[in-house]
């Protein structure tokens, strides 16, 4: 997916402008809204916030759930890994729920 986006457009110039595309256009492709939020420590930090994710939406109405969101999430997490890693970026991806149906979504980028 990354690979096909890609392949038309400019190179990145930096590991922020690839959190920017993940976050835009890759999350617009995959779950038709882009992230609400992200933000980094410019430490190889970044943590995606998604405020009605809706792989969680259909389960938000109660809170017995919310220990079972995380697993959820795995899937998504392999999806931003593996597009991180198409663009080279090797990464550590963990997701958390604190209140359905929003999440949040750490990236921390390794350094090769």
């Amino acid at each position: 997916l990354t690979s096909r986006f890609t392949k038309d457009t400019a190179r990145f110039k930096d590991e922020l402008d690839i959190m920017k595309f993940i976050c835009k256009d890759f999350w617009t492709t995959v779950f038709k809204k882009q992230i609400d939020n992200l933000r980094t420590n410019h430490q190889g930090i970044y943590v995606l916030q998604d405020n009605k994710f809706r792989l969680l939406t259909q389960m938000s109405a109660g809170k017995q759930y919310l220990e079972h969101a995380p697993k959820y999430l795995a899937f998504t997490c392999g999806l931003i890994r593996g597009g991180l890693s198409n663009l080279g970026i090797k990464s550590i991806v963990t997701a958390e729920v604190s209140s359905m149906p929003a999440c949040k979504f750490q990236v921390m980028i390794q350094k090769m």
